[in-house]
């Protein structure tokens, strides 16, 4: 006992003196630090206490992960993390990687019936907790309403986070539980970069989203498990992202609080896939369904390319998008009489078949404009008029907003050659419809030859009975897997194009569907 406790004197006093040695202009990261457990000297009461004590300060430790995982993330110098990587403990180390979001006919599309078949013989989802890993929830929405539901299952360990707009009040037997997972973020922010701290007038310190979801809409969504029970995880941030050290956390956390089913829509977005030993939302699943959790994750939303799909290991189910037989007709009017077909959500109050004067502030050559960027439209150029913009870089809401902070009234979305045709219909701010590569083409051209060229947007409602479908999204990642393209990515498709989705009072839109 005496010279094992003498060798981790030794390696306590080396790896203090390690870190009192760093210079102190090194920059400060956060690393996600993966242990062998069972090196755990029996002197230390628990795993956080060996992490203190030979690893890190307690301030520089973020979270312990314990569950399905063992380990730790901690803001660290590089030259700290270089010494402390020799530790034979010490599995693997990677640094903390921002992440980014992968943004109610579905029931009957699929084959669901209230009286026959998978719906009713799995009495709808009843009690099936599902664990949502997204920017939060707006509880107030109608869809999250437990009417007719029963007591929270007794297997259910989890809690009702409360912070800014948010009380134990905001859960029920239908959002059973709500966390949010913040010091990721924080530690970025504190680092400098590009991450700033949360702004606490756009964004809620709290499980609440800051985009909300609803409070319009009615009847509500269905919901394709009506009767299941819903764990909120806030791990992404208005205009910040997700960072893997809040995933992992959310992961330990929604194993121990016994959700059945983890659904994660969040993944790289730059095309690179890491090794599943390296991949957080890999490291994470897989401990999830060692502990007998299914996990869903989304394939991403970098298609048509090739290799584009996300969210590879053969553990979890990677989900791409497809349509359904709806559709959401908005058809653009020119001056010269020509009809131009496009979609859109748009819920506000119709154009009424009047013609605006139409303008394409990419004529200019600059590509922040004909992009719609923010800050990027002279208001004297756009006031009064339907602005034509190219989809790409920056969200397809936010160029809406853009367009209307400027005094536009309306917003033709012209796709380009990578999204081809593939149409995808928001709940946009400003009358808009969205268009295929040919018609963007097509009206940019009637601007550039016509004198005064005029525009108005007709939209037509809902459409039921297109053919074919599904077929898959422009925008849905590709196969094959980068990694090992024997096992076959995405593993399936569905509903994931132009489905109704919970709204706030603006009609703005949000990343988590309703029920």
């Amino acid at each position: 006992m005496a010279t094992f406790l003498s060798i981790s004197l030794i390696f306590i006093f080396f790896f203090i003196s390690q870190i009192e040695s760093e210079p102190l202009d090194q920059t400060v990261k956060t690393f996600i630090f993966r242990i062998d457990r069972f090196s755990k000297p029996s002197i230390f009461q628990s795993h956080y206490h060996w992490y203190t004590s030979e690893f890190a300060d307690p301030p520089q430790i973020l979270h312990v992960y314990d569950t399905v995982f063992h380990g730790f993330s901690a803001t660290l110098s590089p030259d700290q993390v270089a010494s402390l990587s020799q530790h034979p403990a010490v599995l693997h180390v990677f640094e903390d990687r921002r992440r980014q979001l992968h943004t109610t006919r579905s029931p009957q599309f699929l084959g669901l019936r209230n009286q026959k078949g998978l719906w009713s013989e799995s009495d709808y989802g009843s009690d099936v907790i599902v664990g949502v890993f997204d920017t939060g929830v707006w509880p107030e929405r109608r869809s999250f309403s437990d009417r007719n539901l029963g007591p929270v299952p007794k297997r259910w360990r989890g809690v009702c986070e409360t912070g800014v707009k948010f009380t134990a009040r905001n859960c029920n037997k239908k959002v059973i539980g709500a966390r949010f997972f913040i010091k990721g973020h924080e530690a970025a922010a504190n680092a400098g970069g590009p991450i700033t701290a949360i702004n606490g007038s756009v964004e809620f310190r709290s499980p609440r989203d800051a985009d909300g979801h609803g409070l319009t809409r009615r009847p509500p969504p269905p919901g394709v498990a009506p009767k299941s029970r819903l764990a909120v995880y806030k791990v992404c941030w208005k205009d910040s992202g997700c960072f893997d050290s809040d995933i992992l956390a959310a992961f330990d956390a929604a194993v121990n609080d016994g959700v059945d089913v983890i659904s994660i829509s969040i993944g790289g977005g730059d095309g690179i896939s890491s090794p599943y030993y390296l991949d957080p939302i890999a490291i994470g699943s897989f401990g999830a369904v060692s502990h007998g959790v299914f996990v869903s994750a989304s394939a991403g939303n970098d298609g048509p390319n090739g290799m584009s799909v996300t969210n590879l290991a053969p553990w979890l189910t990677t989900v791409g998008a497809g349509t359904i037989d709806r559709n959401f007709p908005a058809v653009v009017v020119l001056g010269d009489g020509r009809r131009l077909s496009g979609v859109s959500l748009y819920a506000g109050a119709p154009l009424k078949g009047k013609m605006y004067p139409l303008v394409y502030p990419g004529k200019s050559g600059m590509l922040s404009t004909s992009l719609c960027m923010e800050n990027s439209l002279d208001p004297r150029q756009v006031r009064g008029k339907i602005v034509i913009c190219d989809r790409g870089n920056n969200p397809r809401v936010a160029k809406g907003m853009v367009v209307k902070k400027a005094g536009g009234v309306g917003m033709i979305l012209a796709n380009g050659i990578s999204n081809g045709e593939g149409l995808v219909g928001d709940a946009h701010l400003l009358p808009t419809a969205a268009v295929g590569a040919d018609e963007g083409d097509a009206v940019k051209a009637y601007v550039s030859s016509t004198k005064t060229p005029s525009a108005t947007i007709d939209f037509q409602g809902t459409v039921i009975g297109i053919k074919p479908a599904p077929v898959v999204a422009s925008f849905s990642g590709r196969g094959p897997n980068g990694l090992n393209p024997e096992i076959l990515k995405p593993d399936l498709i569905a509903p994931g194009v132009n489905i109704s989705r919970c709204l706030d009072r603006r009609g703005g839109p949000n990343r988590v569907g309703c029920g």
